[in-house]
Formats: structure tokens, sequence, C-alpha cells
């Protein structure tokens, strides 16, 4: 029988992020944007309303690339707030516009966003064994520390929580449960990998 982490079990949405994306490290930089907005829209809903809405992001944010984002003017922001497609929280949306501002200026400033935010984790993946979802934290240090430093920087709805979350997402932890189908990939994924 395959087991799944007890979060991903309802849709077959939520199988195919968990099976495909969570937990696997990531170093695109389109890929860490889209993250990144996505883990914001979040902020107060579940995360099952963001994927229903996933492709509706894609879309209006342009395949998720920021420097596309970073030029939306103030009637783009307001087409977008429109369409149900995404949501709709002209915070979140203003908010997603100006951390693509500040995306491209930490990824110039280092090289690359992915150089940037995996010092957070010292350039290689946290290895967890969690046996139940009861165990995994919310936030830790590290995303305590990540959230500071984006705050510092000038972004908004990126709090220690939403960052815990978007480290998950990225592979930048394994928090798959041990007797999960995904461990042990990810886990070899995480070993191997190299910024």
């Amino acid at each position: 029988m395959c087991y799944r982490c007890a979060w991903a079990t309802a849709t077959e949405l939520e199988q195919q992020y968990h099976d495909q994306v969570w937990g696997v490290p990531q170093t695109n930089d389109q890929q860490l944007f889209e993250y990144l907005i996505l883990e914001g829209a979040q902020a107060g809903l579940s995360w099952r309303t963001i994927l229903q809405k996933r492709e509706g992001y894609s879309r209006l944010y342009e395949g998720f690339d920021p420097a596309t984002v970073a030029a939306f003017t103030p009637e783009k922001i307001e087409q977008m707030l429109l369409d149900p497609g995404i949501v709709r929280n002209r915070l979140k949306v203003n908010a997603s516009v100006k951390a693509a501002r500040i995306f491209l200026e930490l990824a110039a400033k280092h090289g690359s966003f992915a150089h940037y935010i995996w010092q957070f984790v010292d350039g290689q993946p946290i290895q967890n064994s969690w046996s139940s979802l009861k165990q995994v934290p919310a936030e830790t240090d590290q995303s305590r520390a990540m959230s500071k430093a984006l705050k510092k920087a000038g972004m908004t709805f990126v709090g220690p929580t939403i960052c815990y979350a978007y480290m998950q997402a990225t592979g930048m932890v394994n928090d798959h449960e041990t007797d999960c189908i995904r461990y042990q990939p990810c886990r070899e994924l995480g070993e191997s990998f190299t910024l």
C-alpha cells in the first residue's frame, strides 16, 4: 500500500503536488518565485484553495516570470483583482508585485535567488524524521531568520510560518513522514544536493 503524508490524501491535486513538488530541493529561480507567490497567497487560507487556483496564478502571473511581474502596472493589478482565478486580495497582489522587485534585487546581488535563499539552511536540505504530522513544527529558527531577512528587504506576507511552508515546498527541508512514499526519494535528493 502507498502511504502519503496525512495532509496529502484528500484530493488528486494535493496528491500530485505532494508526489512531484513538496520536499524536492529546488534551485530554479522562476520556480522559487512561484512558491514565494503561492505561499504568500495562502496566508489565512487552506493550501487546497491555492492549489485549485494554481493555474489561474500561472496565467495571470505570466508563468511566474519575476521580471514580468515586477513590471505590473496599477492597471494590470486592477484587472487581476477582477479574476476569480486567484485570491482577489489587494494587499496580497500588491505584495506579490513588490516581492518580485525585491526578488530580482536579491538575485542580482547574490548571483541568483537560489544562492540567497539557501543560505538559511547552510546550502543543504534539512532532513527531518517525523513519524507523524503532529510532530512537524509550524516554524523554526531558520524560518524565523528567513522571515526577518525578507521583511528587512521589504517583502510582506513572509512571516515565519509562511517561510517554513516555503522551505517545505522547495525542499529546503524534508518534512515527509518517515513511512511516506516520498520520504526516502526526497532524502536521497537532499543528500546528493549541490547548490
